[in-house]
């Protein structure tokens, strides 16, 4: 008999599961790295997407600068990324992650970075491109300009 696995709040209002303590630290480190572009991009984490029709949301959503309306808000964008970072979470497959970065490259997500912690590594994916998978050194998004090194990421 199979253990039936039950979701949790979180996990059923953003389609993932809840992330872990490595997960948070390199989401923060995205942050991190990615405020030196606030002057151009929104960096927003854990946005709430609504893409042709089905919620996503990434751990880390970069959009041309936003206007802030403080008195009107959305509570899902129905607007693509130019990018998104997907973390991959200790319950989750590689699989399941390569799949919601196609879903966004079809929505018109631009570019989508796939984060693995536990190898520290980071593979950038575009429409009608391979994958490039980097482990070390600066990763130059081809869609924005925003770079990083993943010892920035993964230190």
């Amino acid at each position: 008999m199979e253990a039936v696995q039950t979701l949790t709040e979180y996990e059923l209002e953003r389609g993932k599961p809840m992330p872990s303590k490595n997960h948070a630290m390199a989401q923060y480190n995205f942050l991190l790295a990615f405020s030196r572009y606030k002057a151009d991009y929104s960096i927003l984490p854990e946005l709430s997407l609504e893409l042709d029709g089905q919620p996503y949301t990434p751990d880390v959503a970069v959009y041309r600068k936003l206007e802030t309306d403080w008195q009107h808000d959305e509570i899902r964008m129905t607007e693509p990324p130019l990018l998104t970072v997907e973390i991959l979470s200790p319950k989750q497959t590689m699989d399941e992650l390569m799949r919601k970065a196609e879903a966004y490259l079809d929505a018109g997500v631009k570019s989508c970075w796939i984060v693995q912690p536990m190898i520290e590594s980071l593979s950038v994916l575009q429409a009608g491109r391979k994958p490039q998978t980097f482990s070390s050194g600066e990763v130059v998004d081809p869609a924005t300009g925003i770079s990083v090194t993943l010892e920035e990421i993964f230190r």
